[in-house]
């Protein structure tokens, strides 16, 4: 607490300073980055060269769903129009972009969406909302991973805090920014060559594969909580942040316009003063726009929503993988069936830089979370599935493999194959029944199992590695049965695939990382911390602030 609090006044006095190379301070014209500003105002990135595809601020289901139902309901003229507000640029920038999603064993893919809030101001309504309009270059100053699993039962959003420490690899030259080696500098800096540097740099700190950047703006953020008619957030004080302007009494609020933006944009009026707090309190005004999109009256509200698609396409932009209005649309059904209960929000984990106070670096249980994402395995206790989501052959909650016995049959005519394989999937877990018996001679080893018993065969398949061509549902065996053929004449994992990942440390994935589900309620915490100041004071608490600025008008009723 101690090391935070100190991390925090440190940023607060160095909040201002720019990556090497230069960069602008905070948009919320305090020092320090701006906030969703940076998240929020991050998401739009320059509409000439930008992609987006979870219009930064909302979690895909979000503004992606909003267009999966224009897309399903629109005329020609609707569709071509939102096609017309689209930008988009190449996904990855010159560093090495070519690692591959991990497909599971029914040949089904996660997607991971990289979200970023742009600090960039190239309109003048832009600056009128955020301010510092002469800072030359980018940065993102809101950047989250959405990682939707491969069978669609779950999500996870993780924050990577703009004030990290980060290599910031080789990227293609854009207009004003020259190509510069790789270097060291804070993520949000390599925004500068264009999001797809934003990716590579991404990608190469946590290893997982990007496979979509979605990037949004000032005005986006205006736009689209207008769009959903507002956002309910909840403050657990009164507060008062002079740099970003919001300013709320203590209990829950609706926030549109200009007053979503302070919130998501505010710096000092959360945790400690520095990034981390704002993180925290933009995923709860994620989750309840996330509720806003989903609910029965705004799906039902064809105008509303072709309101909403106008606001997001305008707002975004994307990769060109994600160039196009029906391209966006596929994506937001696929993502439109995940349960509330099933999308965890968290940040990363970090500490102060023990040379910088005003930046961080990566701390105890950042690997074992990101390579439970890169490995798709779920950090949310899969409790529900919404009508719609998930693939038949996808599984609610996880296997018991204790319940799943293998008959596994030798069709290899090496002596022992059986044996092996029996004996490696009960020391992996699997029923104590499994058994080893010999089956027909084959060329190619399958896998087989009875209706109802496809989340059991996955698991199967996946400890072992096999390819999703090798399994297929039997109409005449009530077993699961592995015939072992001469394309597996050794070794316990498949020849050519990959056997599953060791389980995730969940425990170690979620210390620290400030994790929620979106269907949690709680209130943003505000600032106990000396982290503001007003004329002729000194430095206080947001909610002294508040106390003091009787006539300063609240953001929200």
């Amino acid at each position: 607490m101690t090391a935070n609090r100190a991390a925090g006044q440190g940023r607060r006095r160095a909040g201002s300073s720019i990556a090497d190379g230069g960069t602008t301070g905070d948009s919320d014209g305090s020092g320090g980055s701006t906030a969703l500003g940076g998240r929020a105002a991050a998401r739009r990135g320059r509409k000439k060269s930008g992609g987006s595809k979870h219009k930064g601020l909302k979690i895909a289901g979000a503004i992606v769903l909003s267009l999966a139902v224009i897309g399903a309901a629109g005329t020609y003229y609707v569709v071509h129009s939102l096609d017309g507000n689209i930008t988009s640029s190449d996904l990855c920038s010159g560093a090495t972009c070519s690692s591959k999603e991990k497909v599971d064993a029914f040949g089904r893919s996660p997607i991971n969406i990289l979200l970023i809030g742009s600090d960039e101001r190239d309109s003048q309504a832009d600056c009128n909302l955020g301010g510092d309009c002469g800072s030359p270059g980018a940065r993102a100053d809101v950047e989250m991973v959405l990682h939707v699993s491969a069978d669609r039962s779950n999500a996870t959003v993780m924050s990577v805090p703009r004030d990290l420490e980060a290599t910031i690899p080789q990227c293609d030259s854009v207009k004003g920014s020259p190509s510069q080696p790789a270097h060291t500098d804070m993520i949000n800096a390599a925004l500068n060559w264009g999001p797809g540097c934003s990716v590579a740099a991404v990608q190469q700190l946590t290893g997982i594969h990007i496979d979509h950047f979605m990037k949004v703006d000032f005005g986006g953020v205006v736009a689209m909580s207008d769009a959903v008619g507002g956002v309910n957030v909840c403050v657990d004080k009164n507060v008062y942040d002079p740099y970003s302007h919001l300013k709320l009494a203590a209990g829950p609020h609706t926030l549109k316009g200009v007053s979503a933006l302070e919130f998501v944009r505010t710096r000092h009026g959360f945790g400690d003063g520095g990034d981390l707090g704002r993180t925290f309190a933009q995923h709860l005004f994620i989750s309840d726009m996330v509720k806003k999109m989903k609910s029965a009256g705004t799906l039902t509200d064809i105008p509303a929503m072709y309101s909403l698609a106008q606001a997001a396409t305008k707002a975004l932009t994307v990769d060109t993988g994600l160039s196009s209005v029906f391209k966006l649309a596929g994506l937001g059904q696929e993502l439109s069936g995940i349960s509330m209960d099933n999308i965890t929000f968290l940040t990363m984990q970090t500490l102060p830089d023990p040379a910088n106070s005003a930046r961080l670096v990566v701390g105890p249980g950042a690997r074992s979370l990101f390579d439970s994402i890169a490995n798709d395995q779920s950090l949310s206790e899969i409790k529900s599935k919404s009508k719609g989501g998930a693939s038949p052959s996808a599984t609610a909650s996880p296997v018991n493999k204790a319940d799943v016995a293998v008959k596994v049959e030798n069709g290899t005519g090496i002596s022992g194959r059986a044996g092996a394989i029996s004996q490696k999937l009960i020391g992996d877990g699997f029923s104590q029944n499994t058994v080893a018996l010999s089956g027909p001679s084959t060329s190619t080893t399958t896998l087989t199992y009875p209706a109802g018993k496809s989340a059991e065969a996955q698991a199967v398949a996946k400890d072992l590695g096999l390819k999703s061509s090798a399994v297929k549902q039997s109409s005449v065996s009530s077993s699961i049965v592995l015939l072992i053929g001469s394309d597996w004449s050794s070794g316990s994992a498949f020849p050519g695939g990959s056997a599953a990942p060791a389980p995730a440390n969940t425990k170690a994935a979620l210390t620290d990382a400030h994790a929620q589900t979106a269907n949690q309620n709680s209130c943003a915490q505000v600032s106990t911390f000396d982290t503001v100041s007003l004329p002729g004071y000194g430095g206080m608490t947001p909610t002294r602030a508040y106390a003091l600025s009787p006539k300063v008008p609240n953001s929200a009723p």
